[in-house]
């Protein structure tokens, strides 16, 4: 079957690729995927019943219920720039990006990206023909302004930021936020801020480039934070005049985010998450410290990623090597133009990653 050419600009996650692998694998050792190990928690399993026996099974307005809007809010209260029209409910963080960039550029808009990133920022980018111009942040992986200058041209029209960030785990402390948004409000240029992992803070408390930068689109959602990966829900929050047209298509697109999700989320924002916040703040000391001393690896800051150094440069035949041993791990090239490095998610047991743990030092010794 012939395919549009647009096709051809993407390529299948080489996640999904790990994840498929490991369907297939017998008691595989996964920190491969991004998503919590914990269950949904007791009282969104109730609201997620209460919405569907009250029958909120239904569309709903394209931008979202409003107890839903209102709560995010009250929640997000350090935005700049939040009115009543500013907020846009979406089909995960994820649906937000896509709205968002096909809203926003056309064939030839440049979009500052910082590398390493997402997958989807990539995918997205090229998908609609705009030009993901990438900023290396090897080796620390922080994104300045001083890094971005030298990248801008007439044709951007975007920055990219991600704190806490996938794949590295690095949060952006206040000053850095600062100055990029000291920079894009020089070129007048809007900050797209992907939000996704602001749970997951761990040492410093999280800062939001939307309480820095007006011009700043917010996009966030709660699939990582409260286990909520299948129900596909997210939030977009920024100049109303841009969320208006994000709505829009919405409408020609996803219709709404899922209802029962929408009355899931409503309930959410008021949980207690201390709980989990401090169990994957434990993780994280456990994966750094049971493997620091084998590997060029920086502590992450935040999200539930750490991002070492392959030992002999190659992350690509070292996670082959992994493979072999029933370890699951994605090599760096996923997320980057290099292939130094490779990402561990420990989003796990903590039995699967003293499990890891083992393994990777084995590795790492030949």
């Amino acid at each position: 079957m012939k395919l549009a050419q647009r096709m051809d600009r993407i390529d299948s996650s080489g996640i999904r690729k790990v994840f498929a692998l490991a369907a297939n694998m017998k008691n595989p050792c996964n920190l491969s995927i991004g998503q919590p190990d914990f269950e949904l928690p007791a009282e969104l399993q109730e609201a997620a019943r209460k919405a569907i026996q009250g029958g909120h099974n239904r569309y709903t307005q394209t931008g979202g219920i409003q107890a839903l809007k209102d709560k995010v809010r009250q929640k997000l209260p350090d935005k700049k720039g939040i009115d009543k029209d500013g907020i846009l409910i979406t089909s995960g963080t994820s649906g937000g990006l896509m709205l968002a960039f096909m809203t926003l550029f056309d064939p030839g808009d440049e979009v500052i990206v910082p590398e390493p990133y997402f997958v989807m920022y990539k995918h997205l980018l090229n998908l609609i023909g705009a030009v993901p111009v990438y900023v290396d942040l090897y080796p620390d992986f922080h994104l300045t302004a001083e890094r971005i200058r030298p990248h801008l041209t007439p044709r951007t029209r975007a920055i990219l930021v991600n704190s806490p960030a996938n794949p590295t785990g690095v949060v952006s402390s206040q000053s850095e936020l600062e100055g990029i948004a000291c920079l894009a409000r020089e070129k007048n240029l809007l900050v797209i801020s992907d939000e996704i992992y602001n749970l997951f803070v761990y040492d410093n408390p999280f800062v939001s480039m939307g309480s820095v930068y007006e011009n700043t689109l917010v996009l966030g959602g709660f699939s990582k934070t409260y286990a909520m990966t299948g129900w596909r829900l997210g939030y977009a929050v920024g100049n109303a005049e841009l969320i208006a047209a994000m709505e829009e298509l919405q409408q020609y697109s996803f219709v709404c985010a899922p209802s029962v999700a929408q009355h899931m989320g409503v309930v959410a924002l008021d949980l207690d998450m201390r709980p989990y916040w401090e169990a994957y703040r434990h993780k994280r000391d456990l994966i750094y410290e049971g493997i620091r001393e084998s590997f060029k690896v920086s502590r992450p800051g935040g999200a539930f990623y750490i991002f070492p150094e392959a030992p002999d440069g190659d992350g690509d035949a070292f996670c082959a090597r992994a493979i072999e041993q029933s370890l699951l791990i994605v090599p760096g090239s996923v997320f980057s133009e290099r292939k130094s490095h490779f990402r561990i998610s420990f989003a796990g047991t903590d039995d699967t990653i003293c499990r890891g743990v083992e393994i990777l030092n084995k590795l790492a010794k030949g």
